[in-house]
């Protein structure tokens, strides 16, 4: 694992921590307990966090069949 995917994959723990602070923190504003929460950015910061950590462990990286890089080759 490289310098990079290790610094992105920390990162996208970070946004998850930060999306879950962002919907269960106590809104602001008199608003009664259970009300009302953050919950648009929540997931916003949720769908990041899950698809940089997806890329910062490789599930998103390409991987040639060995029929493509016969194809490549020329073969």
């Amino acid at each position: 694992m490289t310098i990079g995917r290790v610094i992105e994959l920390v990162l996208a723990v970070i946004l998850l921590g930060a999306g879950l602070w962002f919907y269960t923190r106590r809104p602001a504003g008199g608003v009664p307990e259970g009300g009302r929460r953050d919950s648009q950015g929540s997931v916003i910061l949720f769908v990041v966090a899950v698809i940089m950590g997806i890329h910062a462990l490789g599930g998103l990286d390409y991987h040639p069949t060995q029929l493509e890089i016969d194809a490549a080759r020329g073969q």
